[in-house]
């Protein structure tokens, strides 16, 4: 599904054909708008499995595994195993989770990771204060919030000690909040989190500034950015998801809920951490679905617990849940339905016709677009040409593919002027080759009418994929090529 799928799975593509596993690349250029484990995880997957769209998954598979059986061990341990089962449940049956771990993009891989350091924090907490061992768990908490760093940014250390903190102070545990302190966690997490950082920055002068500042503060901020959605859009998003599951909060708000023993304490971080997580991102104007993950695991064992209570007071307590097991099941099967029919924008039909016919060292061109899955899908081993007015000084004012090139052509100037072509180059290159392949908008042979020419071999949702040959070039009187010498 473009753009995000492509994007990511793009990315791991080349990582994989290009054999460089420290820098991920666009196109060739080096790409920091996000840390590699994303991209690790993915092509380690095709390397074994082949380039297929299941192994492209791996990354949100083991995330949603992580996130899910973390809420499962920690409810088993500090509740009971009863309530452990209708927590994974209630987390599994839900359509964001469902869907989102399937879903090649980052937002899952770090949903698990802050899932998994915030259980190791609170075990560990929880244990310090009833006198048993916490100190494997602290450690591993620091270690899980390193691989969240590589996921996705420092939210992956952020998030968790957001959360926990707020637990802590809010039930006035000062102490254990200072005994959450490791020097051990802390240099476990520098050697986990900070070698590929420091690799980049030695390689690539300015790196940190545009990971650290351009991507996370700015971006945090600002609001030039896509995606612009109201304050309220994730409590929405939240609310339309659950909506079968809705009635088991409806005890959770009952007197003295969250203060009781002995399931108190875990009731209020599960409270605090469903409305610190969606707190954070609605601050931002710029929101995505995905990045309100890590509140749902907390919002399942709500769900669940709701339940329990409801089934001391009715007797239609377990049908309802199985109901609302069912609906939800049924949303999810919707949406799976709903792709099928109608599948998201993509280019795998033509680049599985650009595979089939298209021989090595026939250079391909995009126009006005840079198709992020078509490289993986037609197996290309070299970065394309893209074909676009990159002198516009509006290019970078806007967070599109158009900035994200432009942005990583500053990495690698040289590769960049070799790799982003402005229109006005395009038809000498075609001359330059026997024949070349160009795909874009099936509009642009209106501008480009040397592209009638060439001759057009498959079209898909408005997108053409052209085989242009040089000789048929040469033969047009007024056509590029024309008065050119054939050789030198």
């Amino acid at each position: 599904m473009l753009p995000d799928e492509g994007r990511y799975v793009g990315v791991a593509w080349e990582m994989m054909r290009s054999g460089d596993w420290l820098t991920p690349t666009l196109n060739g250029l080096p790409y920091f708008h996000k840390p590699p484990l994303f991209y690790w995880i993915t092509a380690a997957s095709m390397s074994m499995f082949g380039p297929g769209d299941w192994a492209a998954r791996a990354a949100p598979l083991i995330g949603a595994w992580a996130g899910a059986m973390a809420v499962f061990m920690f409810v088993r341990r500090w509740w009971d195993e009863q309530a452990a089962k209708l927590a994974l449940v209630a987390l599994l049956a839900q359509p964001l989770f469902y869907l989102g771990g399937q879903f090649a993009n980052l937002d899952m891989l770090v949903a698990g990771c802050v899932t998994v350091t915030i259980v190791l924090l609170a075990h560990a907490a929880l244990s310090a204060e009833a006198g048993a061992e916490h100190h494997l768990a602290l450690i591993s908490a620091y270690g899980a919030a390193a691989v969240g760093v590589l996921a996705k940014g420092l939210i992956g250390a952020v998030l968790p000690a957001l959360v926990i903190g707020t637990w802590l102070l809010m039930r006035w545990r000062w102490r254990t909040l200072f005994r959450l302190l490791s020097l051990p966690g802390a240099l476990l997490f520098l050697a986990v989190a900070a070698p590929w950082f420091i690799a980049m920055q030695l390689r690539f002068a300015g790196f940190l500034d545009y990971f650290f500042i351009e991507q996370h503060f700015r971006r945090f901020a600002a609001g030039g950015f896509n995606n612009v959605q109201p304050f309220g859009f994730f409590p929405a998003v939240l609310l339309v998801m659950t909506l079968p599951w809705l009635p088991w909060l409806r005890r959770q708000f009952a007197r003295r809920r969250f203060t009781a023993p002995p399931r108190g304490d875990v009731r209020l971080l599960m409270l605090l951490w469903l409305a610190m997580i969606v707190l954070f991102f609605s601050l931002p104007k710029s929101k995505l679905v995905g990045y309100v993950l890590p509140a749902v695991p907390p919002l399942a064992v709500l769900l669940a617990d709701g339940f329990e209570a409801s089934r001391l007071h009715s007797q239609w307590a377990t049908r309802g849940w199985w109901a609302s097991v069912a609906a939800t099941v049924v949303l999810s099967i919707v949406a799976i339905v709903a792709l099928a029919v109608q599948p998201p924008r993509s280019t795998k039909e033509i680049g599985a016709v650009l595979r089939a016919q298209r021989f090595p060292n026939e250079p391909v061109y995009m126009l006005d677009n840079y198709y992020f899955d078509l490289p993986l899908y037609a197996r290309l081993t070299a970065p394309v040409t893209v074909v676009l007015d990159w002198t516009d000084p509006g290019l970078r004012r806007r967070d599109t593919w158009r900035k994200e090139l432009a942005d990583a052509a500053v990495f690698a100037p040289q590769r960049g002027s070799a790799v982003l072509m402005t229109p006005d180059r395009l038809a000498f290159a075609l001359c330059a080759a026997p024949v070349s392949w160009v795909v874009g908008p099936t509009s642009a042979a209106r501008d480009l009418p040397f592209l009638v020419e060439g001759s057009a071999v498959t079209a898909v949702r408005g997108d053409t994929l052209w085989r242009v040959e040089r000789a048929r070039l040469r033969a047009l009187a007024s056509g590029p090529c024309a008065g050119t010498p054939n050789a030198g």
